[in-house]
C-alpha cells in the first residue's frame, strides 16, 4: 500500500465538499494555495460558472479530474427517457471537454423521486432493470467519446431516491453483463461511506481487479449520524477502517486519487482553508 504521511500527491478534492464555501473557480484557487494537484467537479457547480471557464481554470492551476460527477438518475417515466438519454450524453461531453478520466453514475430509485414529475411506481425491481437497458444505452455513446462510465453503488438508505443499486455486486454484475470482455468501458467508483459494512465487500474487491476499479472515494460514517444525506464525517471521526479499504483496492493495481467527498452541514460552515486543511492532513495520517 501506498505511503500518504509525507505528502498528499493522491489527494483528489471532490468539490461538494466545499461547495458552500465558493464557486468553482474559488474552490479552485482554494486547492492551488493547499497545493491539492486533483480534483473531482460536480456539474452543477461547471454550469454556475460555464463549461469554458472551468476548463480554463483547471488548466490554469495544473490541475488533474479524479472524475466527473454525476450522470445517471436514469429511472422515469416513459415520458422523460429522452431527457434523461440526453442529460447523460451531455455529462460524458462535458467529462471529455474538462479531461476527466470517467463519469461517476448515481442510477438514481423510484422514478418519482429520481425524476421529480415521473409517475410513482414502488417497483423496485423494474427501477434497476430500467438503470441497466440506461447504461447499455449510454455506454454506445461513451465509447464514441471513449469516456469510461463508473457505477457508484449507494448505501441502501438511498435504494428510493438515489440508487436502485446498493452493493459493489449488483454494479459489478451489472459490468459483467454489459462490458464482459472488460474493455475499461464500464466499471465501478467505490465510497467507502457507501460500502463500508458490507460482508462481500472484501471478496467484491477482488473480483472488480484493476480494470473495474476506476474511482476511489473516502469520508467517514459518525455515530450517530444525525442525517444519512449530509452528514458524513471527516476521515478519522467515525466508524470506517478507510486504509483497510484502501489496502484491498490497492492490492489489485489500483494506483488512482483517493478523493475526499464530505457532504455535511457541519463541515459546509467552516472556512475553506480549514476544511482543506483538515483534509491533507486526515489524508496523510488516516486514508
Amino acid at each position: 500500500m501506498r505511503d500518504f504521511s509525507a505528502d498528499h500527491r493522491w489527494l483528489s478534492l471532490n468539490t461538494a465538499t466545499v461547495r458552500k464555501q465558493g464557486d468553482l473557480l474559488q474552490i479552485i484557487d482554494a486547492c492551488a494555495r493547499c497545493g491539492i494537484r486533483a480534483i473531482d467537479p460536480w456539474r452543477d457547480q461547471v454550469a454556475a460558472v460555464g463549461l469554458d471557464r472551468a476548463v480554463r481554470a483547471v488548466r490554469d492551476a495544473g490541475l488533474e479530474l479524479s472524475g466527473y460527477c454525476r450522470g445517471g438518475m436514469f429511472t422515469s417515466d416513459a415520458m422523460r427517457r429522452i431527457e434523461v438519454r440526453d442529460d447523460n450524453r451531455r455529462a460524458v461531453d462535458e467529462a471529455k471537454t474538462l479531461g476527466a478520466p470517467c463519469v461517476v453514475l448515481v442510477v438514481g430509485g423510484l422514478p418519482q423521486y429520481s425524476r421529480p414529475g415521473s409517475a410513482a411506481s414502488k417497483d423496485i425491481v423494474a427501477a434497476r432493470g430500467q438503470v441497466e437497458d440506461a447504461i447499455a444505452e449510454m455506454m454506445e455513446y461513451a465509447r464514441s467519446a471513449r469516456m469510461p462510465l463508473a457505477i457508484e453503488p449507494l448505501h441502501p438508505a438511498y435504494a428510493a431516491d438515489r440508487a436502485c443499486v446498493n452493493t459493489t455486486r449488483q454494479a459489478l454484475d451489472i459490468c459483467d453483463r454489459l462490458d464482459p470482455d472488460r474493455t475499461g468501458a464500464l466499471g465501478v467508483a467505490l465510497d467507502v461511506y457507501h460500502i463500508w459494512w458490507d460482508p462481500e465487500l472484501s471478496s467484491q474487491i477482488s473480483r472488480a481487479g484493476r480494470d473495474r476499479l476506476l474511482a476511489f472515494h473516502v469520508c467517514d460514517w459518525l455515530v450517530p449520524t444525525k442525517d444519512i444525506l449530509n452528514d458524513r464525517g471527516m476521515m478519522g471521526d467515525g466508524a470506517i477502517d478507510i486504509k483497510s479499504v484502501r489496502r484491498a483496492v490497492e492490492a489489485q493495481g489500483f494506483a488512482g486519487y483517493s478523493e475526499i467527498e464530505i457532504f455535511s452541514e457541519d463541515w459546509w460552515s467552516k472556512p475553506i482553508d480549514e476544511v482543506l486543511r483538515t483534509c491533507i492532513e486526515r489524508h496523510r495520517t488516516v486514508v
